[in-house]
């Protein structure tokens, strides 16, 4: 085709959306700056490490391009590109808070996360979530997914917390691929070999049918320009992470244990009509509930025995002033794939109620409640009726929650006592301004499992297990962690499983002192890469990109 969109690569995409000669780019290829995770990995770096940022006119408004190269490995976000991106998008929110106008349009061609860079990965994707939940109180952020790769893993959470989605009939759309699917449910959940089964479920026509993207346009560039010019103009808003009582009504009308086909599914969506939701405080019962770390601590730091919700995975309680929030396993769930504590469908929409419930109530208060999130996700739900539905905008719905609640004022303190995975944090921790950890062996903090991991960077899982050696983003272990600079402090000499009255009262204190810490401070995500081990190393290339894109931005 000759006008084709999706056979340009990511730099002509960016360019070829532009208004002709009117496009300048930020920090391109000339400045070779590289991840410095790669090459010890014996990976080839790429010059602009796979993100293009474009300043230009578009239909001679200004315009801001952020185009995702899907050539380069995957498409996924690691340190550096991530950094390229979010400088990007704040800057574009300082020129749109003194009025000047400027429309940040993202081209998404991801699988997500980098997985050789993995931590990276997660903590750059929160932090572009939460630009573009600012960006949005100003101008609408459009997104482009064009094909080749499509919009998966955390980008497309990202996608979901976009303001208009504008895809073409060669792009698909889903939290989780068919084949980490396959890998961590089997392939009776999800044939990754079956490729009409792929494009029905996740191709964009359906997506289109069933909310999860708003506009099919032709692959033609300039159809693709006309769009993006159009939403800007109608000031377009699909308010995908809002309506959290649609989906949970939806949700109630289906048999989680029964096949569910694309058909199907469309007539139900179509004809939903949503009920009120509320998701009742915590309260304690005699009956003792599926144990987990979450669950213990939760239930310590509230002092609510065996708590108990009318939703048995989503708790939250009020004690002293702070309103703490968890997310727990139930073995007897309707819901197959969150028997074990993972974030599924109608987790992320109940966080999102409860939350933005206390961002209404607190709205003319002068202080603001804290956010006390209680950390032990072991991952998304993996399934395929998950994916069909969209368990990607339940994630964002509640990441979108948190962030706007900490934007507003609310302290948001995670604590992590257990497992922090994937789009499970993503969803309940990352959009914390504040982050405590237990300084446990048993705690996994990660992007994906070390099969699924394995499988998709196409190495053995001790080929993995090396290679973590090396870049402590892609280890799995909290220590680490730490290492990065994200925490606000690593807990020692307190065991994950071992919540007695001292232990409780340590980290009761902790908590009051992380809240104590955000008063008159910035209420965005900076923090994470402030701190003296993130300036000092873990994110040294973070900080190092920020000031090279700040330098530019009105050259």
């Amino acid at each position: 085709m000759k006008n084709s969109f999706v056979e340009l690569n990511g730099r002509q995409r960016a360019f070829s959306l532009l208004d002709e000669n009117s496009g300048r780019e930020i920090v391109g290829p000339e400045f070779d700056f590289i991840s410095p995770h790669l090459e010890p990995q014996n990976i080839v770096p790429e010059s602009d490490d796979g993100v293009i940022v474009v300043k230009g006119k578009l239909n001679k408004k200004d315009a801001v391009i952020i185009s995702i190269e899907g050539s380069f490995q995957g498409g996924g976000i690691g340190e550096v590109s991530g950094a390229k991106i979010v400088a990007a998008l704040e800057k574009t929110l300082e020129d749109n808070k003194k009025g000047e106008k400027e429309y940040p349009i993202i081209i998404l061609d991801t699988g997500g996360v980098r997985l050789q860079e993995a931590n990276y990965g997660l903590l750059s994707i929160s932090e572009i979530q939460n630009a573009v939940i600012a960006l949005k109180k100003y101008v609408p952020v459009i997104g482009v997914v064009p094909g080749r790769v499509g919009s998966f893993g955390g980008m497309s959470i990202t996608s979901a917390i976009l303001s208009y989605l504008i895809t073409t009939p060669k792009a698909r759309i889903a939290l989780n691929g068919p084949e980490v699917i396959e890998q961590e449910a089997g392939v009776r959940e999800f044939d990754s070999s079956d490729k009409n089964l792929i494009w029905d479920t996740l191709g964009t026509r359906q997506r289109v049918k069933t909310g999860i993207a708003d506009e099919v346009v032709t692959d033609d560039v300039a159809a693709i320009k006309e769009a993006i010019s159009n939403a800007i103009m109608e000031n377009k808003d699909a308010h995908r992470t809002e309506q959290a009582d649609f989906y949970l009504s939806l949700i109630d009308k289906i048999d989680f244990t029964q096949p569910l086909d694309t058909k199907e599914y469309s007539n139900l969506f179509a004809a939903n009509n949503p009920v009120e939701h509320e998701v009742q405080e915590a309260h304690a019962s005699k009956q003792p509930k599926t144990k987990s770390r979450g669950r213990l601590w939760f239930e310590k730091l509230t002092g609510i025995e065996n708590a108990e919700s009318n939703y048995s995975t989503v708790l939250h309680a009020a004690k002293d002033g702070k309103e703490y929030i968890a997310i727990v396993p139930d073995e007897h769930n309707r819901f197959p794939r969150v028997r074990e504590g993972e974030v599924g469908l109608q987790e992320g929409f109940l966080v999102a109620k409860v939350v933005n419930q206390i961002v209404a109530e607190d709205k003319d208060k002068q202080t603001k409640r804290p956010l006390v999130l209680v950390v032990d996700v072991p991952s998304q739900a993996y399934g395929y009726k998950e994916e069909l539905i969209g368990i990607h905008i339940s994630l964002a719905s509640a990441a979108a929650a948190y962030a706007k609640a900490r934007q507003s004022g609310h302290p948001v303190i995670a604590f992590i006592p257990g497992d922090a995975v994937s789009g499970g944090f993503l969803a309940h921790g990352l959009q914390s301004n504040r982050i405590i950890a237990l300084a446990d062996d048993s705690i996994t903090i990660q992007a994906m499992s070390k099969a699924s991991a394995a499988r998709i960077t196409e190495r053995t899982i001790a080929e993995l297990e090396e290679a973590t050696k090396h870049v402590p983003a892609m280890a799995y272990d909290i220590h680490n962690y730490e290492k990065l600079g994200a925490l606000y402090k690593l807990v020692p000499d307190v065991s994950s499983w071992d919540a007695n009255v001292e232990a409780t009262q340590k980290i009761e204190t902790i908590i009051d002192e992380a809240i104590a810490s955000t008063k008159n401070q910035p209420t965005d995500l900076s923090f994470r890469y402030e701190t003296p081990i993130a300036v000092e190393s873990g994110r040294k290339a973070t900080n190092q990109m920020r000031r090279i894109v700040f330098d530019q931005w009105k050259k």
